[in-house]
């Protein structure tokens, strides 16, 4: 299996995928290969694992089974392409869209014209050979973890390509900036949603701890959720004057809810130590059941981030005491963070 993240974080997903009982046998800008038969028939794909544990936080997307090809052209590269994937067809049922995912490493310079050239030219060769088929692709994951299948294509380099019909996602992914949102931060909350599977509603409750400047009050209250902002600091862009946005100029870690309110959703975005807030703001919130949902970032840039995620997924965690659905991810959008999601059991 190939398991992609975000570049400059190879060595913490070394770490991961090794923490996990998988060896890694190869590395590279912005993936890790586990395991070294690459050169298999469709036959002998399944003596491979076909899944990884899906609460994996840096793997972005994890190509199964994956068949590694070389080229010097575009045009030989988008042949073998197209050759592994109408040989996988076979007795295989397309009605239904698929996603077709051509990835490079961005920091590559070049590599993704490379990678450009040869998605057109294997789109061409497949409209030749399958029309219909060619036309129900899709250049994007489906929104959401779990396993997908289609056709998943990694450039490691110019002339090297990795490929794969069933892929692992993670959830993450890019997402669109709103000229509106006060901050970056904005789109670490808009790829959470993704992750969990689940936005806030029309009159859902938000309390946002920490919340300044904004931008995540902000994503709830686009939706017409009702947020109160929680920090001594101020509000900006669309968040300051915002009709459903209350802002409180209170200290995040003594804000606690009245009696008998439970809101529907926790926030929690603070520039802190990670065992601070787990002590101080997850253990209360979860044990006291004060929210229905949340969504949690816990910077690891000063601590060990494999021992942070053991502690996180260990039993006696309150994540693991009080949550259900709960995921631990590296976003797109995030840096020396992790972002944890979930619901309270």
């Amino acid at each position: 299996m190939l398991s992609l993240c975000q570049h400059g974080y190879e060595a913490l997903l070394e770490r991961e995928l090794t923490a996990a009982g998988l060896a890694v046998t190869e590395k590279g800008l912005g993936w890790a290969l586990c395991g070294s038969d690459l050169g298999r028939d469709e036959s002998r794909a399944s003596t491979i694992p076909q899944e990884i544990p899906p609460d994996l936080a840096f793997p972005q997307l994890t190509l199964l089974a994956p068949r590694e090809f070389k080229g010097e052209s575009v045009n030989a590269l988008a042949q073998q392409l197209a050759d592994f994937f109408l040989e996988s067809l076979r007795g295989e049922k397309v009605d239904a869209i698929w996603p077709c995912v051509f990835q490079t490493v961005p920091e590559v310079v070049g590599l993704g014209r490379r990678a450009s050239g040869v998605e057109k030219a294997f789109d061409e060769l497949l409209r030749k050979k399958l029309a219909r088929i060619a036309k129900l692709a899709v250049p994007e994951l489906p929104r959401g973890p779990g396993k997908v299948r289609g056709l998943f294509v990694f450039f490691a380099d110019f002339g090297r390509v990795f490929a794969a019909r069933e892929a692992w996602s993670g959830g993450q992914r890019r997402m669109a900036d709103d000229d509106a949102a006060p901050s970056r931060s904005y789109l670490k909350v808009e790829e959470a949603y993704i992750v969990l599977g689940r936005e806030p509603l029309p009159d859902e409750t938000v309390v946002d701890l920490g919340a300044a400047p904004g931008g995540w009050s902000y994503s709830a209250a686009k939706r017409g959720a009702r947020v109160i902002a929680v920090d001594n600091g101020p509000l900006k862009g669309g968040a300051f004057g915002n009709p459903l946005i209350e802002h409180r100029l209170e200290d995040a870690f003594k804000f606690q809810p009245p009696a008998s309110v439970t809101y529907d959703w926790l926030f929690c975005d603070l520039v802190e130590e990670p065992h601070h807030v787990m002590q101080n703001i997850v253990a209360p919130w979860l044990v006291q059941g004060w929210c229905r949902r949340f969504v949690i970032n816990l910077k690891f840039g000063h601590v060990d981030s494999l021992a942070l995620l053991g502690e996180l997924r260990a039993s006696e965690s309150p994540f693991t005491k009080h949550a259900t659905n709960l995921r631990i991810r590296h976003l797109y959008h995030d840096r020396e963070e992790f972002t944890v999601v979930g619901e309270r059991s």
